[in-house]
């Protein structure tokens, strides 16, 4: 099933060569159009865009440092419903793994999707971003892959990429039908082009591209910076842990949180319809709060930040694929990001679940499993 192929990259533009290969994919048969990120006209800032006309592709740029939201909601909108033609979506990893997990849970379809995925480098906070293209003013793209491939490094000093990205331990794609391989691959030459899908072998075929070996040095680089990653991260989850163990500490972690919802609405697996806290069930009546005021002394206003957050927890946890759209989508600067990760760890770690993984895995708490959770008190021997 996998097909590994080259993509020619001529005078080391390899983001003129992805261009090319988007234009290609626009004439697979069935390929209606494509969803890519692409640098809005007038405007630095790289967002997604549905695009039929293949002369429209000239601002595509998904190797950019930009992440203002996780494209699998737009995705999940896109495809909800019968379309009528097959898109292909160029997303990150963890906008793939969000994807499936919207799928699972029937928010979005992969019958008329073609996933393209890309090893990614990372990304910059919004604010990061917009600094780094205002410094550099041009080239930003081929400088970043360029400076982070070959050294690792950041291009603009006191500029990093954001916290979720340095903790990301998924930086190839998984679930994705076509693979664009960036790690291990001279990039000034060639990027590689994977198929690992049925379904992206038959867009493979149709594209033509002269097949190759995977680069032996690869599979090195990738388990390189999956282990930079992972000790980052392992570093994340001690510290948040020790500043979030306890209510009182809980609550001093969360005190910047003004009950904005921002990170709800960028959140990709946060999914209801209706939510609970867009009702009008946290819209007390006023003498309550004096009332609150009075048992206790003071409260802190507004009072339902922390049941928020836990609330948001208990409801997504199991499904939290680390994007850190919830800390880029902060006006206050919380750590949402370092908290929900690492509770969404210790979730996963207990259900042995990786969201994501597989379309076909059923989320914990949708189906009953018997052997499971032994250690909790009275539970021995169900099931046997």
């Amino acid at each position: 099933m996998i097909q590994t192929a080259k993509l020619d990259v001529r005078a080391g533009d390899s983001l003129s060569s992805l261009r090319e290969l988007f234009k290609a994919l626009l004439g697979v048969e069935g390929v209606e159009a494509i969803l890519v990120p692409q640098t809005l006209p007038g405007s630095s800032m790289v967002m997604p865009v549905l695009v039929k006309d293949p002369a429209a592709l000239e601002n595509a740029d998904p190797l950019a440092p930009a992440f203002p939201l996780n494209g699998a909601g737009i995705l999940s909108k896109l495809t909800r419903k019968p379309l009528g033609g097959k898109v292909a979506a160029v997303l990150r990893p963890c906008e793939i793994r969000a994807f499936v997990e919207l799928v699972k849970l029937r928010q979005g379809a992969l019958d008329e999707v073609v996933l393209v995925g890309i090893d990614c480098l990372g990304a910059f906070q919004n604010r990061d971003y917009f600094r780094f293209v205002k410094d550099v003013a041009a080239g930003t793209t081929a400088l970043f892959c360029r400076t982070v491939l070959s050294s690792g490094r950041m291009p603009l000093p006191g500029v990093q990429i954001a916290d979720a990205c340095k903790a990301c331990e998924f930086p190839v794609p998984t679930g994705a039908d076509i693979l664009v391989g960036l790690y291990g691959v001279d990039t000034d030459d060639h990027l590689l082009v994977q198929s690992r899908s049925a379904r992206g072998m038959v867009v493979m075929d149709a594209l033509g591209l002269p097949e190759i070996e995977e680069p032996p040095l690869r599979a090195e680089a990738v388990a390189r910076v999956v282990a930079q990653r992972t000790a980052f991260r392992d570093r994340m989850f001690e510290e948040t842990a020790g500043s979030i163990h306890g209510m009182e500490k809980l609550a001093a972690y969360l005190s910047r949180c003004v009950n904005c919802y921002n990170c709800k609405v960028a959140c990709p697996v946060c999914y209801c319809r209706e939510c609970v806290f867009a009702t009008d069930v946290f819209d007390h009546e006023p003498f309550q709060y004096l009332r609150w005021a009075a048992r206790k002394g003071r409260i802190k206003m507004p009072t339902d930040t922390l049941f928020y957050h836990i609330t948001r927890l208990a409801h997504m946890s199991t499904a939290c694929v680390g994007c850190g759209q919830c800390s880029n989508a902060c006006p206050n600067e919380v750590p949402v990001m370092e908290l929900f990760r690492t509770v969404s760890h210790r979730a996963q770690k207990a259900f042995g679940y990786e969201p994501g993984r597989d379309v076909e895995e059923k989320p914990p708490l949708t189906e009953f499993q018997a052997d499971e959770f032994h250690e909790v008190e009275g539970m021995t021997g169900v099931g046997k």
